[in-house]
């Protein structure tokens, strides 16, 4: 009987004891999934650098002989974050007050100034532009914190904004009453904020496929996309529980506070700033802003390998020395942006004339 027992007890205790083992599996293979994770996060902003960095020496190398090319930083004016960015100017500068600027801004909800910009840069350049292309909150390549920092609508146009101020104390060279403001998708979306928000600091604003309505956006593009913005720290919430938010993020809706000249080209093709939503802002500035907005609806630009669409002003082949692949909606759209520059910005005016 005894011997019974002690064997009954045996069988419990190494039952106890797989369960303790496989337990403690199962908890270490929960910290390798842990660990794997965050080796995967470290990863993918490591990878990130890497190709920023590798981004840069390519600018570096279509700029060689061409033109002058700095990576700069600033402090931005809303809380101090460190702001990359680049400045891209003629190698023969004209002194001071020489030069009429642009800042250029890149799309991407988490994206970076990328080498296609290339070629119409140097043709801003050449023209006698000084841009200045600043790397706002939420761009790549600058780590997690400052990927994580994206406040999209809010202190990203700050970031953008503070370029002013450094434009007017660093850059003697810059006639701070010829500045303009120049951006793609998400860019556009940050140059609208920036002239309503400044309406004094720009001379002229250029806006291409600009996101325009984030209500609207949100309700059609679904919410795997609209987490991008649900979980950002000051939006913190979809569209029906922050409803003020997302309009006071949405540049549509302060289109009666444009005071800045500015130019809007969208495709009614685009897949990204879907026409739906681009037409509202298209609309809005004819009905409300006429004398001021100069806008252009392109009808089904070509679609390839070089861009179209939501990219269909900025085609560019990247095997090939990052060169223009113009069609003629390209062909024209640049024709304009320029010419609407040109009237408003003066950019062939030197030093005292």
């Amino acid at each position: 009987m005894a011997k019974r027992i002690d064997s009954v007890i045996d069988q419990r205790r190494m039952a106890l004891a797989l369960l303790c083992t496989v337990a403690m599996m199962a908890a270490g293979g929960s910290s390798l999934i842990l660990s794997a994770r965050a080796q995967s996060v470290n990863s993918r902003y490591e990878l990130d650098q890497q190709r920023k960095a590798e981004r840069d020496r390519t600018f570096r190398d279509l700029s060689e002989g061409v033109l002058t090319m700095k990576k700069l930083s600033y402090e931005s004016r809303v809380d101090g974050l460190d702001i990359p960015f680049y400045i891209f100017q003629p190698r023969e500068l004209r002194g001071e007050h020489g030069h009429a600027a642009l800042l250029w801004i890149h799309g991407g909800v988490h994206a970076d100034l990328d080498p296609t910009y290339f070629p119409f840069i140097k043709e801003a350049v050449e023209r006698g532009y000084v841009v200045l292309a600043p790397e706002y909150r939420g761009s790549t390549g600058y780590g997690q914190t400052h990927h994580d920092a994206i406040d999209y609508g809010g202190y990203e146009v700050d970031d953008c904004l503070t370029a002013v101020s450094y434009i007017k104390t660093v850059m003697p060279h810059v006639d701070p009453d010829r500045l303009g403001i120049i951006g793609w998708s998400h860019g556009g979306f940050i140059a609208l904020h920036s002239v309503f928000q400044d309406p004094f600091s720009f001379q002229a604003a250029a806006a291409l496929v600009p996101v325009t309505n984030l209500v609207f956006r949100l309700a059609y593009k679904g919410p795997r996309y609209a987490r991008n913005f649900t979980t950002q720290e000051r939006i913190d919430g979809p569209v029906y529980e922050k409803r003020d938010i997302y309009i006071e993020r949405s540049p549509l809706y302060h289109v009666a506070e444009l005071k800045t000249p500015l130019l809007v080209h969208v495709a009614d093709n685009d897949r990204d700033v879907n026409f739906e939503e681009a037409q509202q802002l298209i609309h809005a500035l004819a009905y409300t802003k006429p004398e001021l907005a100069e806008t252009r609806i392109y009808h089904d630009p070509p679609e390839d390998r070089f861009g179209g669409g939501h990219q269909f002003n900025r085609r560019v082949d990247p095997n090939n020395g990052y060169v223009r692949v113009d069609s003629k909606a390209q062909r024209d759209s640049w024709n304009r942006i320029w010419t609407f520059l040109e009237w408003h910005l003066e950019p062939h005016r030197g030093t005292g004339s």
